[in-house]
């Protein structure tokens, strides 16, 4: 791809996957019965979304929100308001079900539908992220014949890429970068735990490090419902502020994948042209005073002391 714009060392994207009520009514039909589970996801557009719009503005920066065709349905006004504040709004599927899970004709119904709102409400949309980041093996076959001109699903590289059998963009995501898997809490089985936001920064930083190191692209993924809640968007705050101080471009996912052109390479490539190592300051950072055996180019846990 071409070189990051006003030769910034590497980009970035703040994302939001909107995920009102419809994220847990697509997982479980049930829970529509259930105001108490279904005001999890209110709290997304009625408190998380003006306040993510108001730190976005006083940092002046433009997002990504990928919208269910249904939350959009039950919160067109908040869908308006980001679209007024110059953010891209994106496909995430019309009910937030997994695609797997759908047979073809429904999968196709799926797209059309949700695109179908977001147009109505003046959305131009040229991005999908599916709810659970899968795919069919017909799914790339319909964004195309729909015409998108990027996925942001896939999770293998750190570098946007044109794929190799479609005329599509894949901007990778990474479930390290994504709120949910540190901070999703349910009350239906007790079983995920809160993490602090000093224990996902933990994890974040390095990554982000690393990625900058490497003059990749770093796609940062939060839900208003979760990253929403006023702790948590200082920590979003913190991460804007790092961003920049570490001279990232900062994009829309549309504005990226525009980045990429025809000599970019495609989803093909082979392993030894992948990025194949980080500079010694991270390596140290990430692992402290963890003693590494390192033979013949392979690294060693066999001696890390935690």
């Amino acid at each position: 791809m071409a070189p990051w714009p006003q030769n910034k060392k590497f980009g970035a994207s703040i994302t939001f996957d909107f995920d009102a009520e419809e994220v847990w009514i697509g997982e479980n039909p049930a829970n529509a019965y259930r105001p108490g589970v279904l005001s999890q996801g209110a709290y997304g557009p009625r408190v998380g979304v003006p306040l993510i719009l108001d730190l976005l503005a006083r940092h002046e920066l433009q997002a990504t929100f990928f919208i269910c065709g249904k939350d959009a349905l039950r919160h067109p006004e908040s869908v308006r308001s980001i679209l007024a504040a110059g953010h891209e709004v994106a496909h995430h599927g019309h009910s937030h079900t997994n695609p797997t899970m759908l047979h073809p004709a429904a999968e196709r119904a799926e797209l059309y539908d949700g695109l179908a709102v977001l147009r109505a409400l003046g959305a131009e949309v040229v991005g999908y992220r599916s709810p659970s980041w899968e795919f069919t093996d017909q799914t790339l076959d319909l964004l195309e014949e729909a015409g998108f001109a990027y996925s942001s699903n896939l999770l293998n590289d750190i570098r946007p890429y044109r794929h190799a059998t479609h005329d599509l963009v894949e901007v990778p995501v990474s479930w390290i970068l994504d709120d949910a898997p540190h901070f999703w809490f349910a009350n239906d089985t007790w079983e995920k735990t809160i993490r602090s936001t000093r224990e996902v920064l933990e994890v974040w930083q390095p990554e982000i490090d690393g990625i900058a190191a490497l003059g990749g692209h770093v796609m940062l993924t939060f839900h208003p419902m979760i990253s929403g809640r006023p702790s948590r968007l200082a920590m979003l705050e913190s991460i804007i502020v790092g961003l920049k101080n570490a001279g990232a471009w900062i994009g829309t996912v549309r504005q990226t994948a525009k980045l990429v052109d025809g000599k970019s390479p495609t989803g093909a490539l082979s392993a030894p042209e992948a990025p194949t190592s980080l500079p010694a300051h991270l390596v140290s950072a990430v692992v402290g005073d963890a003693r590494l055996d390192i033979a013949e180019g392979d690294i060693s846990g066999r001696n890390y002391r935690a």
